[in-house]
């Protein structure tokens, strides 16, 4: 009876470190599914609207505590992230931004613009509130 050698996985997580392309690569797919789950909120928010009264108030009361703010400031972080990340793939889709430098600059530039966007949206939203 002979000993298999396990082989290892490719790529095998504990020889590769996280470069900026695969963290933001795994980011836009979480995004995505966390944009997915915000929707079913979303959903809820109408049916509530629609039914009024006590439901309203109850889904406002949830979505104006720590958790439901917490949850929408990081809906809104997912959205424009995925926003400006799939503008970019769909720079690549038409064959631009493939040089190393360019990778790098515009996957920061995602990061810095879904940022300054969600600021600016919850900096007018709760302007508009007050």
């Amino acid at each position: 009876m002979t000993t298999a050698k396990l082989r290892p996985r490719s790529p095998d997580v504990q020889i590769y470190k996280p470069q900026l392309t695969s963290v933001l690569s795994i980011v836009h797919r979480m995004t995505g599914v966390f944009l997915s789950l915000g929707s079913v909120l979303l959903v809820a928010w109408l049916v509530a609207v629609v039914d009024g009264g006590d439901t309203y108030a109850m889904v406002e009361r949830w979505l104006r505590s720590w958790i439901g703010l917490l949850l929408l400031l990081g809906w809104t972080f997912a959205l424009f992230y995925h926003l400006c990340n799939g503008i970019r793939h769909l720079a690549w889709d038409l064959d631009f931004g493939f040089e190393l430098r360019s990778i790098y600059l515009s996957g920061w530039t995602v990061v810095a613009a879904s940022m300054i966007l969600t600021v600016l949206t919850w900096t007018l939203g709760l302007a508009v509130l007050e």
